[in-house]
């Protein structure tokens, strides 16, 4: 069908809601070609999209033909009795698109694990593991502004789809042509049960046997859930320290109205809780994003400020950290997990310790697929996973990563290094005086709609031609597209300077974003930054052209 006949064809069953949300919008052709342009793809994330009436939007009919083809493909994987957990965050629509989710899952004759109230992503990972579930499905939309919502799919060992599975999945809900034929009903051949704390605290109790140091500290940490589901796990996790929750940003709320965008990544997200530590003279500021698997930090000065800590940052210092608690139990089979786009300091911290390095694609739930894959080989034995994007994981408790654990350890790391009579920057200064200064950066560059989509596509193939030409002093390309070494393909670019340090840039996977990622090594920060600066403006200029 044609954008169109795509238009008359849901206008001819939707609800009301539905059908007076596209009448109103009919005559805004520009409007009604970006919601009905495709259908909504699973990317490196599931489906993720803003909320809204149309085929390329996050609503109630195209989270019913992804759970439709989901059931579908768990019947033809599965026999016998078959279940699945559904979970969901803070996010305005998300408890209506999970409990349409365990609905839809009912009336396909699949039992349902349905929270009944908003947990983590750990918590669903952790659940769909420990009830032994077939599939998870978790509504977020993770950092992501107010206007977008998300459906993340799990497999039985709690990790995200792999490539593989997801391609099998999408075949099954592209096999669903008919919206209108999708049962909404709350009656259905399958049970639904629901969940409650009892769950969430199993699952803390599963976090609490990875901790590391539990010396009494008299350390101040101010905490923000950021209107997410954090509030309550992160704050058990956290009992034996003196924490301050940011009161503005302690409620879940989907409209998010203290932040243009509840990104741990950004400043402004966190200047509630930076203000707050300021005023009561606080050593750590934590903030956890909606569905509290990433975590930002800001860390008192000595001159008094709060300095923001990148997510190389933290997982250099949580990687020297755990490995120097951890020393006596590691051996030549321990590995840390890192992504291709993240800095290579966790990396050089993990070999000096004696562990070996493995590498994945960008996405966690490929860190979690090798955790699954150790698992059944026992060729190597998982200590941490993390990646730049503010997400890490310690622990096989759950397939994702997870901000409650990471929470945990950040502070007692920041504990353990104010025992020293230092503070984490004072630890990740250490780290550059040992390793070499590193300075990474990412931008991100927003293209909205058909025509963005087509320039992303249209500024790989230049970046391809270019190839090492690009740029001065660049010793290799490696383009990840036709597949490198084991891992799958991914429309990735990094290129290698002489001197180890690099740039990538790829399409994100669940925005209309480019991204561009840069690690620049040297030996001191101004001509590091001197450097990254004529980088990115290149990029800047490419890109913008």
């Amino acid at each position: 069908m044609n954008i169109n006949e795509k238009l008359n064809y849901w206008l001819s069953f939707a609800d009301s809601d539905t059908k007076s949300e596209l009448l109103a919008v009919k005559n805004d052709e520009k409007e009604i070609e970006d919601r009905f342009y495709k259908d909504l793809q699973f990317g490196t994330g599931g489906l993720r999209s803003v909320m809204g009436a149309g085929s390329n939007r996050m609503n109630k009919y195209t989270v019913g033909r992804a759970t439709l083809g989901l059931a579908d493909y768990l019947k033809h994987k599965y026999s016998g009795n078959i279940s699945v957990a559904v979970a969901y965050d803070s996010r305005n629509n998300s408890a209506f698109f999970a409990q349409s989710a365990a609905n839809i899952f009912s009336n396909c004759g699949i039992d349902v694990y349905l929270y009944e109230t908003l947990v983590p992503v750990p918590v669903l990972s952790f659940t769909t593991r420990r009830l032994c579930c077939n599939a998870g499905v978790m509504i977020t939309a993770s950092h992501n502004p107010k206007e977008y919502n998300g459906y993340k799919v799990y497999d039985s060992k709690g990790c995200q789809l792999c490539t593989e599975d997801a391609g099998e999945v999408i075949g099954f809900i592209n096999n669903i042509k008919d919206y209108f034929s999708i049962d909404f009903s709350p009656c259905g051949a399958g049970k639904i049960t629901m969940l409650g704390s009892d769950m969430l605290s199993e699952y803390l109790e599963a976090v609490r046997t990875q901790s590391l140091y539990d010396e009494k500290s008299d350390i101040k940490i101010v905490y923000t859930p950021l209107h997410g589901t954090g509030n309550i796990p992160v704050r058990k996790i956290l009992s034996g320290f003196d924490v301050t929750v940011v009161k503005e940003q302690e409620l879940p709320d989907g409209d998010f109205p203290t932040v243009k965008s509840p990104n741990p990544e950004e400043k402004g997200a966190l200047m509630p809780a930076i203000e707050t530590a300021r005023r009561l003279g606080a050593d750590l500021v934590l903030g956890t994003d909606p569905d509290c698997d990433r975590v930002g930090i800001a860390v008192k000065d000595k001159d008094g400020s709060y300095v923001l800590m990148t997510g190389n940052q933290t997982g250099a210092l949580l990687v020297n950290f755990v490995l120097t608690m951890k020393k006596s139990s590691l051996s030549e089979k321990s590995v840390i997990i890192k992504t291709i786009v993240t800095s290579e300091l966790g990396a050089e911290i993990g070999r000096r310790h004696g562990v070996g390095v493995e590498e994945t694609l960008t996405g966690f739930k490929y860190i979690g697929d090798k955790i699954n894959k150790y698992e059944q080989t026992h060729e190597h034995d998982f200590v941490i996973g993390y990646e730049e994007s503010y997400g890490y994981l310690v622990g096989t408790h759950a397939r994702d990563k997870d901000a409650v654990v990471a929470s945990m350890l950040i502070c007692q790391m920041a504990a353990w290094y104010k025992a020293r009579g230092k503070t984490l920057i004072d630890g990740i200064n250490d780290i550059y005086a040992e390793y070499g200064y590193y300075l990474d950066a990412l931008d991100s560059f927003v293209l909205k709609g058909k025509d963005g989509a087509e320039k992303i596509t249209r500024l790989m193939a230049y970046f391809r031609e270019q190839g090492g030409a690009l740029f001065c002093g660049v010793k290799n390309v490696i383009d990840y597209l036709p597949g490198v070494n084991s891992l799958p393909k991914e429309n990735v670019l990094k290129y290698i300077f002489e001197d180890s340090s690099w740039l990538a840039v790829r399409p994100s996977g669940t925005e209309p974003k480019i991204k561009v990622y840069y690690s620049i090594k040297d030996q001191s920060r101004e001509s590091a930054a001197a450097r990254l600066e004529k980088i990115r403006n290149k990029m800047s200029e490419i890109i913008a052209g």
